[in-house]
């Protein structure tokens, strides 16, 4: 049986810790779906489109990673595409309260899909798309943040070069 997970998440933009997440995951389960959830209540700097494009060029050499996009229930895309599997990063304790509820909430919808945490690595433990666009916005140096296409993506978004 092909173990199948999938890596939820808004990346806007992609981080180095969002892909430390879904590489440790690719190690683990043989396919993974990276998964760009469309948030209306989040106003996104990338579209959707773009967030998918620079995820697929920062996981190519990820042969069992998919990228994909999804809008509704988290725990229906898993099953359309017989995930039994969510894998989640967290960076500090404060993620956890956050994931448990929405993690207890997608057991109720479907207890057939189990949830995995996996730590960030500590070098990330800070590291959010939030503070990396903050940075990016004022020309700060971000090459340590985030892969060379998503730096290069976020100048021209911000008009640096």
């Amino acid at each position: 049986m092909t173990k199948i997970a999938v890596v939820p998440g808004s990346f806007d933009p992609i981080t180095f810790g969002h892909l430390d997440i879904i590489k440790r995951g690719a190690s683990v389960f043989d396919e993974i779906h990276v998964v760009v959830l469309n948030n209306s209540s989040k106003k996104s700097l990338f579209t959707v489109e773009e967030r998918m494009a620079l995820i697929s060029e920062v996981t190519v050499s990820l042969p069992n990673v998919h990228v994909d996009s999804f809008s509704g229930l988290l725990v229906e895309y898993a099953k359309s595409v017989n995930a039994h599997a969510i894998v989640r990063g967290l960076r500090a304790v404060s993620d956890f309260e956050y994931e448990m509820q929405i993690t207890s909430m997608n057991r109720v919808l479907n207890e057939k899909i189990e949830t995995f945490f996996i730590m960030t690595n500590n070098q990330y433990s800070f590291l959010s798309s939030s503070i990396v666009k903050e940075v990016a916005k004022y020309g700060g140096n971000i090459s340590e943040l985030v892969p060379k296409q998503v730096e290069v993506a976020l100048k021209m978004k911000f008009g640096f070069k």
